[in-house]
Order: C-alpha cells, then sequence, then structure tokens
C-alpha cells in the first residue's frame, strides 16, 4: 500500500504533517515524528513580533528610553541574530537527522524583514518555507484591496529572492476567499495552507478583562476547513494543505477525500503525544486497505466540487428543511 505523496513539489511518505508548534521546536521529538511517520516537519515558527519584544525588553534593562543612542541598532541586530540562530541551528541539526523534508515557519509584519528572515531561512538549508500571513482586518481603515497589495507585494518580491517552494498559510478572514485564494495559487506560490489557527479570546467575568481562551483547536473546527478545501482543491494551481481540527484519522481521510494535498496536525499531538502520529498513520493505511485503495491519488479529491454530485452542499449555508425539522 502507497502513502507516498508529494508536497510543495517535495517527495514525502505520508500525507499526514506536523505543523508548525512547540513539538517542532526540539530535535528529539523531531526524530519521533519522524519515526512515526511524519510525511514532513514544519519547524515552529519565527515570529518577528516575539523578536522586537525581547529588544525592546533587553534595551529596556539598559537604559530609559531616551538613552539609546547608538547602542539601539547594535543591540537590536544582537538580539534578533540571538534568536534567528537558534533556529537555524535546529534546522542545520535536523536536516542532518532527519530523512524527511523540514520545513521553515516565517511571520512576520514589515516588508523588510519578510525579505530578510526568508532569505536567512533558505540559507540555513530549508527545503521549503511557509509564510504565516494570517492578518485580521480590524482596522476600518484597512480595505481587501490593501489586503491584496500586501500579499501580492509579498510574494512577489520573494519568489524573486529565494529558489525554494513557498507555501503561504493564511486565514479565514477573507470577504473573497474563493477568488482570492485563486489569485494566490497564480503568484508563483508551491501550496497554501488552511487554515492558520487563531488565538482565542476570553473573558473573565470575575475580573472583567479580557483573557486567552483556551489554544489547541477542537474537532468541530474541521467543518469550515473541510468545505473551503473541498470548493477550492479543483480551481488552485497549487497544493492545499489542509489545517485546523483534524484530530483522528477518519478526520485525515476527510480531508483527502476532499481534495487536500496535505494534512497538517498539531493539537491531537499536544493531547495524545508525538506517537500518536503513528496511529494517524496506521488508520490512513487501515482505511485504504479496507476500501480497496493501494495509492493515495486513487481517491484523493473524490468529493471536492465538480468531482460528486452532491457538491451542492458545499455552497449553502443555511439549514435545510429536513435540519429544521419543517
Amino acid at each position: 500500500m502507497d502513502t507516498n505523496t508529494k508536497y510543495l513539489g517535495l517527495e514525502i511518505k505520508s500525507p499526514i504533517i506536523a505543523g508548525s508548534c512547540g513539538l517542532t521546536n526540539d530535535i528529539s521529538k523531531l526524530e519521533q515524528l519522524e519515526a512515526a511517520g511524519a510525511g514532513a516537519v514544519i519547524i515552529k515558527s519565527v515570529f518577528e513580533e516575539q523578536i522586537i519584544y525581547d529588544i525592546k525588553r533587553n534595551l529596556s534593562m539598559m537604559a530609559p528610553t531616551d538613552n539609546y543612542g547608538m547602542s539601539y541598532e547594535y543591540i537590536a541586530s544582537h538580539v534578533a541574530d540571538d534568536s534567528l540562530g537558534k533556529h537555524f541551528e535546529l534546522i542545520k541539526e535536523a536536516k542532518k537527522r532527519l530523512h524527511i523534508p523540514v520545513v521553515g515557519s516565517i511571520n512576520c509584519y514589515s516588508f523588510e524583514n519578510w525579505m530578510t528572515y526568508t532569505q536567512r531561512f533558505q540559507d540555513a538549508g530549508c527545503d521549503a518555507l511557509e509564510l504565516n500571513m494570517a492578518i485580521l482586518p480590524y482596522e476600518t481603515t484597512l480595505s481587501c484591496e490593501d489586503v491584496d497589495r500586501l500579499f501580492s507585494d509579498i510574494i512577489n518580491t520573494l519568489r524573486k529572492s529565494v529558489s525554494i517552494p513557498i507555501s503561504i498559510k493564511v486565514s479565514q478572514n477573507f470577504t473573497d476567499m474563493a477568488n482570492f485564494m485563486q489569485r494566490l495559487s497564480w503568484m508563483n506560490v508551491n501550496g497554501i495552507t488552511m487554515f492558520n489557527k487563531a488565538l482565542n479570546v476570553d473573558v473573565d467575568t470575575d475580573k472583567m478583562e479580557l483573557t486567552h481562551a483556551p489554544s489547541l483547536s477542537s474537532p468541530d473546527e474541521i467543518y469550515n476547513t473541510l468545505r473551503w478545501v473541498a470548493i477550492l482543491s479543483k480551481k488552485l494551481r497549487c497544493d492545499i494543505s489542509a489545517s485546523t481540527g483534524v484530530h483522528t484519522a477518519d478526520d485525515v481521510v476527510k480531508m483527502l477525500l476532499a481534495g487536500a494535498g496535505t494534512v497538517q496536525v498539531v493539537s491531537c499531538l499536544y493531547k495524545n503525544g508525538v506517537e500518536y502520529m503513528r496511529t494517524l498513520n496506521d488508520g490512513l493505511r487501515d482505511w485504504m486497505n479496507k476500501k480497496g485503495y493501494e495509492s493515495i491519488e486513487q481517491f484523493r479529491g473524490k468529493l471536492a466540487a465538480k468531482a460528486n454530485e452532491q457538491s451542492s452542499m458545499l455552497y449553502r449555508t443555511q439549514f435545510m428543511k429536513h435540519f429544521a425539522q419543517i
């Protein structure tokens, strides 16, 4: 039985990938994930926001803000190099020890650092890069055209400066989801990851203040991702990697039937341990054996839009009469 497939043009032995998280920030965990059957690993993201925070924290311990003087650029460069250096060492070590693709992950908000970080990750030896470009459109002055221009400028510039495969990890916050995802796929990217897991916010009613909600995904979150994968998988010119809400082998199968090229898992690994990757792979093979499939390509996309007679269900957002008991 063949579970081999491709991810961003790279040959991988399983469509199940360990997504970017704390578990992919340790070489021993990466080795365990490979042994358990991960098709690829995405190293924990570098967040420009965190690096900027670390720079300010280091500076605040030195002198009041009005006394930084010439020290700012020196300290900022040192802190950034130290933080990035740790990621690069992990990537280099992973490339020595692992036999599966090692993918870097970057989250920036300044145009300059998108360029700088991406080039340095390529130099560190990554097989590919996932650009975490989730944008929450909370500014009333930010239009969809502004977002479109930002994505286009970053991607077009990066494609001129790096040669390794690039995937774009996006959020669900688009008014023109289908149109924009298709345009992204035309920008010479190799893949789109749908979707970024957003930081959840809650309210502490005793303290009457905002607080963090649980960060792991729930099984119920799979359905929106599943819908969009099924709608878009045959309309894009690049691979789709499905993420958020995937907790079981059955969930993996669902995403592949909808047309995903690969499936990323994180929360289920936190809940069950990295060895759960083996359970997911065994479950996928068991299902394939039960259905008589010898390869992933024999069933991938069978339930995608335009590939079956029930695709109209994907476009419906309101309850039909048999759900409403009318």
